[in-house]
């Protein structure tokens, strides 16, 4: 069965870099905020083209802390997508947030500056972009809203670290902006971990303080809704000795779900996958396509050793935590697409040889 993902793989092409790498932390005697995490903050930063990036526990935090330094806090109001797997929604809950919920655009499945305008109030605090499945959502206008209507922009790039465009990176645009270590993410860890990027000063002076229980100076507590959230300096190197690989695994990824585009009959489906190969606005983080009935296609692609998986198969408006208190919200797009989203194997060690049995999985459907 060729799996939708691997780490393992990874592990093997890399096994020199990682020993070095964890050797320099193991004999440095410093396990926690030490060179490796400083030095992977400001290597992120330069790779991403912003003042600061802060190392912290998760993706998770990451959305979180990134909510609350740009001003959130309980009761606001925080439009988000509910279409990403309920993450962006944990973390403004767990600041004490409202939600609201927008649909996205039917093609790329992220939101738009159209999905989002009859959404937006006049509360409304922060709005989070998710950049899902490593594609990038049309930000322009997504930023020219948020300012003119003075509500604050969070990207959530999870799954989208190393997308461009117009010569710009996810994490770029908003004020603040969330990454994903988790160990399948295109750069990986070894174990969680994330990062919050900003241009802004005092953003990622709260963030700093956040990670480690609101401290501004050791043991003064002052800025609240902190707590002990730091990325160590194992997972650290491990992502330090990575990035230089991402734009090369991330340019496989793109080859990878272009193979199976061109494979794909439109009578069955499509895939989110950006305008093409050459499109760096897309990072194939995951080979998602919209499937006309994705039990029968499941079904054939196990048949023919593929495995495949739902991202994400309950929309956040509907889960259950709700008990029904968005039963009146319609998302059609939303709705329609965790119906009908199917994930294929997509990681840059898969062989040509599996690419090439996906492919003709898909040729056959």
């Amino acid at each position: 069965m060729i799996p939708v993902a691997d780490p393992r793989r990874a592990l093997e092409e890399s096994r020199r870099e990682l020993d070095e790498a964890l050797e320099r932390v193991l004999e440095s005697g410093c396990y926690v905020l030490g060179p490796e995490h400083d030095a992977f903050e400001l290597e992120l930063a330069s790779y991403l083209g912003v003042e600061h990036c802060i190392g912290v526990a998760s993706g998770t935090d990451a959305l979180e802390f990134a909510l609350r330094a740009v001003g959130c806090s309980e009761g606001d109001e925080v439009v988000v997508s509910a279409n990403a797997g309920f993450y962006a929604s944990a973390a403004a809950l767990a600041v004490g947030c409202r939600l609201r919920y927008a649909d996205v655009d039917p093609d790329t499945l992220t939101l738009s500056a159209e999905t989002l305008a009859p959404v937006v109030t006049a509360v409304t605090k922060a709005v989070v972009v998710t950049h899902l499945y490593g594609l990038m959502a049309d930000l322009e206008p997504i930023v020219d809203l948020c300012h003119d209507r003075g509500v604050a922009l969070v990207e959530d790039c999870a799954q989208a670290l190393g997308a461009r465009r117009d010569g710009c990176a996810a994490g770029s645009w908003g004020r603040a902006a969330a990454f994903s270590f988790y160990p399948t993410k295109n750069l990986a860890a070894l174990g969680d971990g994330g990062a919050v990027a900003t241009d802004d000063d005092e953003v990622a002076e709260r963030i700093r303080a956040l990670r480690q229980y609101g401290w501004k100076e050791k043991y003064s507590v002052e800025v609240s809704g902190g707590r002990n959230s730091r990325l160590d300096e194992l997972q650290a190197a491990v992502l330090r000795s990575r990035l230089p690989h991402l734009d090369g695994w991330n340019a496989r990824r793109r080859e990878i779900v272009g193979r199976y585009r061109r494979a794909l009959r439109s009578a069955v489906g499509s895939f989110v996958s950006g305008d093409g190969d050459a499109d760096e606005g897309y990072v194939g983080h995951l080979a998602v396509a919209l499937v006309n009935d994705r039990a029968a296609v499941r079904a054939q692609l196990h048949d023919a050793g593929v495995a495949t998986a739902v991202h994400y198969p309950i929309p956040d408006h509907r889960q259950p935590v709700w008990r029904g208190s968005y039963g009146e919200v319609r998302l059609p797009a939303t709705e329609y697409a965790c119906e009908h989203v199917l994930t294929l194997p997509c990681f840059p060690e898969l062989t040509d040889t599996e690419v090439e049995r996906v492919c003709d999985a898909l040729a056959r459907l």
